[in-house]
């Protein structure tokens, strides 16, 4: 079985267990690397979008930011116990983050001087917000949304996964099809567009990882569907398995019942996405000089 994982959250953030709590439990699972990759979330005035007051009663506003700055300083100290962490663990651990993208110039722009700053290991692409009519929605709230809206949501989250696809910014993609976790397009008519996402990840040259998160919604199936899972065998598009651990129990739960559902769907290309000798958009910024 996998012995990384690399999708793990910690407590300042959404998860409920410190650093050195899942390290513990990492080193106990007998992994031989892994990676903390807390919510980076950045959109202006997020905490005036009508999302946010949801956020806010589960608990979660901590991931989210308006600016970068205050993403930042969020980042900062939780990368240097990492650093402090690795001076003295026998498993390496790697500084990550998940990212939601938002396609616009000054995000991207914010984005680039972000990695200068907090040089991450590796970024994870994630799609949990979708934009319609200049509201902000939270993909798990889509369900509030009249039928038609939906149908237009669900649109334009597959919209939002192939962007960020295109955007040559992530190491590999979270969870695709998470608007499943409230119901929202598991129908046949939405295959085509998952197609066109992972045609986007394919030219891409992006990694995808099968999300073990939730494992008993949906009839025991991960992120993404087997009907996703046979297009990424079809494209030969290698795969990661992702535990998305939010507390320490979380860690490999599901791992073995996910590489089976894989190798059923076809699946034989697993591999670990900082070990790719794809050229990352982290390595472009140091090719470049403007990442050091």
């Amino acid at each position: 079985m996998q012995n990384f994982s690399f999708h793990m959250h910690t407590s300042g953030f959404d998860g409920r267990n410190t650093e050195e709590e899942m390290l513990e439990k990492a080193q106990e699972c007998g992994l031989k690397q892994i990676g903390f990759s807390n919510h980076f979330i950045v959109y202006p005035n997020i905490e005036k979008t009508n999302m946010y007051p949801y956020a806010v009663k589960g608990g979660y506003e901590s991931i989210y930011s308006s600016d970068f700055d205050e993403a930042i300083a969020k980042f900062v100290p939780h990368y240097e116990k990492i650093d402090e962490l690795n001076k003295n663990s026998d498993i390496k651990i790697y500084k990550g983050m998940e990212v939601d993208f938002f396609p616009s110039d000054e995000w991207r722009e914010g984005f680039d001087r972000t990695l200068r700053i907090l040089k991450p290991d590796y970024i994870i692409g994630s799609a949990h917000f979708v934009e319609y009519k200049n509201t902000l929605y939270n993909s798990h709230d889509l369900k509030n949304a009249s039928p038609i809206e939906q149908n237009k949501l669900v649109y334009n989250y597959w919209q939002n996964v192939r962007a960020a696809a295109n955007s040559g910014l992530f190491d590999f993609m979270a969870h695709l099809d998470l608007i499943k976790k409230v119901g929202l397009g598991k129908d046949e008519k939405w295959a085509d567009e998952e197609e066109k996402a992972i045609k986007a990840i394919k030219q891409s040259g992006v990694m995808v990882e099968i999300n073990t998160s939730h494992f008993n919604f949906d009839a025991g199936e991960p992120y993404p569907s087997r009907r996703i899972m046979k297009l990424l065998a079809e494209y030969d598009i290698p795969v990661l398995l992702s535990d998305d651990a939010h507390k320490r129990e979380n860690i490999t739960a599901g791992f073995a019942k996910a590489t089976e559902i894989a190798q059923e769907c076809g699946i034989e290309k697993f591999a670990n996405p900082l070990e790719n000798k794809r050229l990352s958009y982290l390595d472009i910024l140091r090719e470049n000089k403007t990442y050091s």
